[in-house]
């Protein structure tokens, strides 16, 4: 009899809870932090800026405006309440700001009437002035270490400037223009020698999301904000670790309550503000921060930015690993439970980074964090356009020859295939073959026709099946040089959800008029197809990851547009996590053996043309009660 304390190896342990797989420990607690409401300000206001290194223990705000008119104010922020203490020497709002509370900057502004060139420094007590901008201006965005290490970038002359200058203690000095010139741009950094900034309006009445690089010498266009905004805030002390927060996009008219965060390569959005707003000020570190004031109407709130500091590595709190094997009994449910591999994957999909260009019925090759997305529809007849992702960014590069949507593809990010698709009018036999950076044409497919399946590790053993234009069950085989018919499908269908190899596939769902959508599923062996069970909900134009008996089919149509996450386990079909944005026609990342615990979602019809990337996350592992059948 086996030793009661001990099971295949492991000790059997006593948990309240089951354990679960990293990719769920970190949605229960992930990695960002939280909004909560702190003391208002003693002088209701927008247009007012803030220290950029001090924490929400020490804030400092000051400047600003109301209907009573531009502001000489400046509080201090103790981590409850603000203080009033001595004021500027000049009444002006939104000028540059940085520093901290005891060693601040306030450059340049606006009185009201005319922009104004005091620039006075902040000792801890009292304001007095030194060296003035070579170039008065307002609206831009400044940061620094103290008030002797600043940076102001960007604003307004009277028209829309890109001049940024550094200040040293002593003197100001014009460094690179920005690459965009801007006004109410966002911005954070270590000193003069480090940050970026983002978003702002490049002209009256617009909005970006453009972000950009300083190194100290030069500026470097880099991924763009999700939501692309005017007026926010900033905070960060470490130029690869910040935020943006809140701001006004002239797309809806309306303010923003979006917190992004900034790793270095890409933005993520994490948690909103509690109340949208926009001209506001902030400042503090990526663990401790603050936001002060703002629009609509002049306001006093103050909301704090506490940072849980758990690295996107390390376990989250109260984390318990699942391993393979073990055996616990979980006192809550008052079961003995076992773990073992394979089964229904236990996962989550969480955001990435967005597309550079929204499209719908596109596709995709690769894996999770070096994918290919290829075509779609943007507008008219279909897109060329070709974007590589590195696991945080996309990147567009070498367009296809001949653009076109609804194709399939197949491969790796360095060995794709691409066939077939629509080009209106018509339906082209094309194929295309990508070898890392360009696309070259290849022997086209027997029968031109789109929203066909496809599968293939390489761009030169792939399987295309099934497509429209008329309704099609026909499969092609590709040898690397030529395409040979090989056994149809048992069901006639296009929009289908395909991946595999060219010697083991599945086939499933798809549009099948004049019932709408189907839920049959189809397995190809290298040389004919068999049919087996069931997806459990109907559905066409999904997203799709693994082989043939591991996979993972994900939104879609069906109708309407849905969420919902199917696994399959090479018998049987199995829903799962959800994505975030129901959505049609994205692009997965098919061909894989690991696509069924990583894998990801690009772009699609929600039913707007989207570049949402979602990501999928999962473990290799199931917990089953212990039976004694």
């Amino acid at each position: 009899m086996a030793n009661l304390k001990t099971f295949s190896g492991f000790p059997i342990q006593n948990l309240t809870s089951d354990p679960v797989p990293f990719a769920q420990a970190k949605t229960n607690d992930p990695y960002g932090g939280v909004w909560s409401s702190g003391g208002n300000l003693n002088t209701a206001r927008n247009g007012a800026v803030g220290a950029s290194h001090s924490p929400l223990t020490s804030g400092l705000a000051y400047m600003g405006q109301n209907p009573g008119g531009t502001k000489t104010v400046t509080e201090k922020y103790n981590g409850t309440s603000w203080t009033e203490v001595n004021d500027l020497s000049t009444a002006r709002t939104r000028g540059g700001g940085g520093g901290t509370q005891t060693s601040a900057l306030a450059s340049s502004g606006y009185s009201g009437t005319a922009i104004i060139d005091p620039v006075e420094e902040f000792d801890g007590t009292s304001w007095s002035e030194v060296a003035e901008l070579n170039t008065d201006r307002y609206s831009t965005s400044a940061w620094g270490a103290n008030a002797e290490a600043n940076i102001v970038v960007g604003g307004t002359t009277g028209s829309v400037t890109a001049i940024a200058e550094q200040f040293n203690g002593s003197a100001w000095t014009e460094v690179a223009d920005l690459n965009t010139g801007r006004i109410y741009l966002a911005g954070f950094g270590t000193s003069y020698t480090s940050g970026i900034v983002a978003g702002g309006s490049p002209s009256p009445g617009s909005d970006t999301g453009a972000a950009e690089t300083w190194n100290g010498s030069s500026w470097t266009e880099v991924s763009d904000l999700n939501t692309t905004r005017t007026q926010a805030a900033a905070y960060g002390t470490d130029s690869d670790n910040g935020y943006v927060v809140a701001g006004y996009n002239y797309g809806p008219n309306a303010g923003s309550a979006n917190t992004e965060n900034w790793n270095g390569s890409a933005w993520t959005e994490v948690a909103d503000v509690s109340t949208a707003r926009w001209d506001l000020g902030g400042g503090g570190s990526p663990s401790s921060a603050l936001i002060f004031g703002g629009d609509p109407g002049a306001v006093a709130t103050t909301e704090e930015w506490t940072f849980s500091g758990i690295p996107p590595t390390a376990p989250a709190a109260g984390y318990s690993d699942a391993i393979v094997g073990q055996m616990y009994y979980n006192s809550t449910s008052g079961q003995f439970k076992g773990i073992k591999s394979g089964g229904a994957p236990i996962g989550t999909w969480s955001s990435g980074g967005t597309m550079n260009t929204a499209r719908y019925d596109q596709t995709g090759a690769g894996s999770q964090t070096s994918a290919l997305a290829v075509g779609g529809y943007v507008s008219g007849p279909g897109s060329a356009l070709t974007e590589l992702y590195d696991g945080s960014a996309w990147t567009e590069v070498g367009d296809l020859n001949s653009g076109r949507y609804g194709q399939s593809s197949s491969g790796t990010q360095t060995a794709a295939l691409a066939a077939g698709g629509s080009h209106p009018p018509s339906t082209p036999a094309y194929v295309e073959s990508w070898n890392g950076s360009a696309w070259t044409e290849v022997a086209d497919l027997n029968t031109g026709r789109n929203m066909t399946g496809q599968a293939g590790s390489s761009n030169t053993a792939n399987l295309v099946f099934a497509g429209q234009a008329p309704q099609r069950a026909l499969t092609e085989l590709w040898n690397g040089s030529s395409w040979t018919e090989v056994g149809d499908l048992n069901e006639a269908r296009h929009a289908v959800f395909g991946t595999g190899s060219s010697t083991a596939a599945i086939c499933a769902g798809g549009n099948l008029p004049p019932s709408p959508y189907s839920v049959n599923a189809e397995v190809w062996d290298g040389s004919s197809w068999t049919e087996v069970n069931n997806l459990n909900e109907k559905k066409g134009r999904s997203g799709t990851g693994g082989i043939s008996t591991l996979a993972l089919v994900f939104a879609g149509v069906v109708p309407p547009i849905t969420a919902k996450t199917e696994s399959w386990d090479g018998s049987s079909w199995t829903e799962v996590a959800d994505v975030s944005t129901a959505r049609s026609g994205g692009a997965g990342t098919p061909g894989t053996s690991s696509s069924s615990t990583k894998t990801l979602l690009a772009g699609g019809g929600t039913p707007s043309l989207s570049g949402v990337t979602e990501e999928w996350d999962a473990a290799d592992f199931t917990i089953n009660p212990v039976t004694t059948s």
